[in-house]
């Protein structure tokens, strides 16, 4: 490179080859020189695609290496942002990021309710997976606590960080020192506990600062009694339990008390007080440090399975992990049995004595017992949580339905089984997109029809469309079927429009033959047809392909194996073009719902609308009067109240 620089080439069996260069004994700049390696990384993990994936919440991701080690723990307010910032503008990054993308083959991400959480589970997960790329400090101590030395007369209350194996009671951990001491300066405006050493208690001869500025009562000269002292530190454990409600109550009363004396300055404190109390609620949850749990929940979506484990040791979130049962379908309450068993009962350890599941297994007195057996303990299943444990069943729902969805949306695997679809059905050309249609109603009202698209990408959603089909005989979902696809394709032939390489219709046969009858119209007759029909009891993996052979009531019967992944994909689409024309279709029905009949009547607006309820007393009077008295209206002939009979007597 030139005088004063040097040229180090560093590599290890099995990673990339980098040359750097050095210039004052400092790294400018690094180049990737083993490009082989570095395709088949890329082949492996598609940023792009993952990072369409990732939630916009608060949580903690995981890097790692070919091998599954972990590279780097880090914590993120916006995951997605967060992660999106690792692969843009690598010319500008500094060599340490760009050497761990170049070495990244997958990322883990956990969700969690809040940036504190993510702070103490990043805490914890560098602690135990010390990852390469992670600055780990020597003094690598525990998150801070409030500490109550309960034996005293008068306990004090102060910032602690160390074991937890002294006499008295912990309350955290919080995610930081100046989160526990802004706490204990609200503990102290509210309740006024000491915080003084022992030491300065025993030789006070008067009042200190804190007593003047109202943040102690002052115990240490005898200005209050032990049974006021004990009362005041009830309401502050309250607070620091959590028990907010109880403690808000209490602090009503005095606030009450002091309106009604016209002490409003004091009112006003307790008020604000309160007010305090709640915004900590909020932003802060403190866990209970004896809480030993484990909470599992089950996802399934387009045939395919997400068990998510999330482990809760001493109050705090030890992490959580993703398993993807591989077998034949069966049903959550199966999958959840089936993971407990095999998980706790082999080489997962031993289980705590309280596993929350989000569906209760089959076999359950069984289970209990046999990891009672394992534990040396009573340990008890529940799907129903208390009110502080809830979210962490919360949380792992929320994590196995992200999981499931960023396995499903891989752009290789959906490529990959793409192209597994076009050779099982014999097309010419690559599947570079297939629309998908459903219809949906209730017993014939507002019947709605959907067309989502995909691609190797996934989910194309600028193209999903709706249909309000009209016109049509209430129920007859082949007719309402023809119209939505004779408008979709007419309108794209008119508009020079994208086309599909396959066309799914949510049904079987018969479905298949009228999409057929509608592409005909628009002369798109080449076009493929795939009906996918619901197996028995409807039941994921049970599904049926119709065939479309060209010949009308010649399609052609196939059914998948229920692990295949192309019927996953299938079932997938299918899926997401339900939901789709479910919610056109709520949505739909609700506006009418709400909407007056007199509106759809012609000759009828808003003023003589106005007049008709008025004058019978509301839209059941309307119904219920005749002819004749509804010409009492003035406004209303003979020919629009026979109107507006006709119309009701039709809505009847």
């Amino acid at each position: 490179y030139g005088k004063g620089d040097y040229i180090l080439i560093h590599t290890k069996p099995g990673s990339p080859l980098f040359l750097t260069r050095i210039s004052r004994m400092s790294l400018t700049s690094e180049i990737v020189l083993d490009a082989s390696t570095v395709r088949d990384k890329e082949e492996k993990f598609d940023a792009r695609a993952f990072l369409r994936t990732v939630p916009q919440n608060p949580g903690v991701y995981r890097m790692l290496d070919a091998d599954g080690k972990t590279l780097y723990v880090g914590k993120a307010r916006n995951l997605r942002s967060r992660l999106r910032s690792y692969f843009a503008g690598r010319e500008g990054q500094p060599i340490k990021t760009r050497r761990l993308v170049a070495l990244l083959n997958a990322v883990e991400v956990t969700v969690t309710p809040n940036e504190s959480e993510a702070l103490i589970l990043e805490s914890n997960l560098i602690k135990r997976h010390r990852p390469r790329y992670n600055v780990l400090f020597r003094d690598d101590k525990s998150y801070p606590y409030l500490y109550l030395e309960s034996e005293h007369d008068f306990p004090r209350l102060r910032f602690y960080r160390g074991t937890r194996k002294r006499a008295g009671r912990f309350f955290g951990p919080y995610p930081n020192g100046w989160d526990v001491r802004r706490t204990l300066n609200l503990v102290q405006k509210m309740f006024r506990i000491r915080d003084c050493t022992d030491s300065a208690f025993r030789n006070r001869s008067r009042p200190c600062l804190q007593h003047y500025i109202q943040r102690c009562s002052a115990p240490c000269v005898g200005l209050i009694e032990q049974v006021e002292y004990r009362r005041d530190l009830h309401r502050a454990i309250l607070f620091l339990e959590g028990k907010n409600e109880a403690l808000i109550e209490e602090l009503l009363e005095p606030m009450r008390a002091a309106a009604q004396r016209l002490d409003f300055e004091r009112a006003a404190h307790y008020r604000d007080l309160i007010a305090s109390v709640r915004a900590v609620q909020e932003q802060h949850q403190l866990s209970d440090p004896h809480v030993q749990l484990d909470a599992v929940a089950c996802h399934v979506e387009a045939g395919q399975a997400c068990v998510q484990l999330v482990s809760v040791r001493g109050g705090v979130n030890q992490g959580s992990r993703a398993f993807f049962p591989r077998g034949g379908q069966t049903g959550p309450e199966e999958i959840v049995s089936a993971f407990l068993a095999q998980h706790y009962l082999g080489e997962g350890g031993p289980p705590p004595p309280r596993i929350l599941v989000s569906h209760v297994p089959p076999d359950r007195p069984i289970l209990e017992e046999a990891l009672s057996r394992r534990l040396g303990r009573r340990v008890a299943l529940r799907i129903r949580a208390r009110k502080e444990h809830a979210h962490w069943l919360g949380l792992a729902r929320d994590n196995a339905r992200t999981s499931l969805q960023q396995r499903h949306s891989s752009r290789e695997a959906i490529h990959d089984r793409l192209s597994s679809l076009r050779r099982m059905l014999g097309l010419p050309r690559d599947i570079e997109r297939v629309e998908c249609f459903d219809i949906s109603h209730t017993s014939g009202e507002a019947p709605t029809a959907s067309c989502v698209a995909f691609g190797p990408e996934g989910p194309l959603n600028a193209e999903y469309r709706r249909f309000n089909v009209r016109d049509v005989k209430a129920g007859d979902d082949y007719a309402a079927l023809r119209q939505a696809v004779r408008r979709r394709y007419s309108r794209l032939r008119a508009e020079n429009g994208s086309l599909p390489q396959l066309l799914l219709i949510d049904g079987g046969r018969g479905q298949v033959r009228q999409a057929r009858e509608a592409l005909a119209e628009c002369d798109l007759e080449a076009l493929p047809v795939v009906g996918v029909a619901k197996g028995p009891g409807r039941k994921p993996g049970l599904e049926t392909l119709a065939i479309d052979s060209g010949e009308a009531g010649r399609a052609r019967q196939l059914r998948l194996p229920a692990d295949s992944p192309v019927l996953r994909l299938v079932q997938r689409i299918r899926d997401e073009a339900h939901r789709f024309a479910l919610r056109g279709h709520r949505l739909r029905r609700s506006r009418a719902r709400s909407r007056s009949l007199l509106e759809g009547i012609p000759g009828i607006g808003q003023a003589k609308r106005r007049q008709l309820l008025q004058y019978f007393g509301g839209l059941q009077g309307v119904r219920a009067a005749g002819a004749d008295e509804l010409t009492r209206v003035p406004g209303i002939g003979k020919a629009l109240a026979q109107t507006i009979r006709d119309c009701l007597g039709e809505d009847r």
